[in-house]
């Protein structure tokens, strides 16, 4: 099994598209510091600051390093999921694509196996590339901007202090690598159905956007749907920042969105396995 894993390693990260995401975080991220390094006055609310500076008095480095990780969670959380579902949508389809799904299933390792390793390699390149981007935000980070407390605002403010801050990021990202293995999920899921790349990421993105809607439109039918949605779980990272953190609220979460990251996969094995490959 190991094997197997190894070798659909192997051939996931020798094609150019697995790169895609890994390159624009690399290019967007630094973009990003070096426009609030030039104008770092803008990242926080005026308003919000000058009350604070009435009520508090500041010292150190309010626009450090941690602050703009935690932006910047904010702001490419939308992007993420396409660079998720662009390699994930082509696990399968991509081989069928390619011409070589039929040579694969001649190896005697059953449908089911095969399967299996590829959504495994799904999985690790969805953690590496959010790896990928929390060690860039954190480390770019430090070095712009340098170190300090973490200011939340949110539904109020909180003040973080520096080595707590750190260990509430890890979690975050920690946290959005669960909800990014749904989207991957997802993704892997419509790979099974379809014999090209482009219908999985399209349709990922589509399940995405209309999920969010839904969940985010206050009526009264979409509240009653919402609660079955993976999209009303995916905002669990945003529960590290909070005081005390809700630790029954993660785990909730994280079960439902483990339980939709599973109900893809069987999914797609029943698919896979009964899938007419020959026509």
């Amino acid at each position: 099994m190991f094997v197997l894993i190894k070798d659909e390693l192997i051939k996931t990260y020798a094609r150019w598209r697995t790169y895609i995401g890994f390159i624009a975080i690399g290019i967007l991220v630094p973009l990003f510091m070096v426009a609030v390094k030039l104008q770092g006055e803008t990242l926080i609310n005026p308003q919000a600051m000058r009350r604070f500076q009435e009520l508090f008095i500041i010292s150190g480095n309010i626009t450090n390093g941690l602050l703009v990780s935690y932006i910047l969670m904010n702001t490419l959380w939308v992007h993420v999921p396409f660079l998720v579902a662009l390699v994930a949508g082509e696990m399968v389809s991509g081989e069928a694509t390619g011409g070589t799904i039929r040579i694969l299933l001649t190896r005697p390792v059953g449908r089911t196996k095969v399967i299996w390793v590829k959504f495994v390699a799904t999985m690790i390149y969805t953690v590496s590339l959010v790896g990928f981007l929390s060690l860039v935000c954190l480390c770019l980070g430090s070095v712009f901007f340098g170190r300090g407390d973490l200011l939340v605002f949110d539904r109020g403010l909180l003040v973080i202090p520096q080595a707590e801050a750190w260990m509430r990021l890890i979690l975050a990202y920690v946290l959005g690598m669960w909800c990014m293995c749904v989207v991957a999920s997802l993704a892997f899921f419509f790979s099974t159905l379809v014999d090209n790349s482009i219908g999985p990421i399209i349709g990922t993105m589509a399940v995405l956007f209309g999920f969010l809607i839904i969940s985010n439109t206050p009526y009264s039918l979409f509240e009653k749907i919402s609660p079955y949605l993976f999209t009303s779980y995916t905002d669990v990272w945003r529960c590290a920042f909070s005081e005390p953190i809700p630790w029954g609220q993660i785990g909730a979460s994280a079960f439902y969105l483990g339980t939709y990251t599973f109900a893809f996969f069987m999914v797609s094995v029943w698919w896979f396995r009964r899938k007419d490959i020959l026509t």
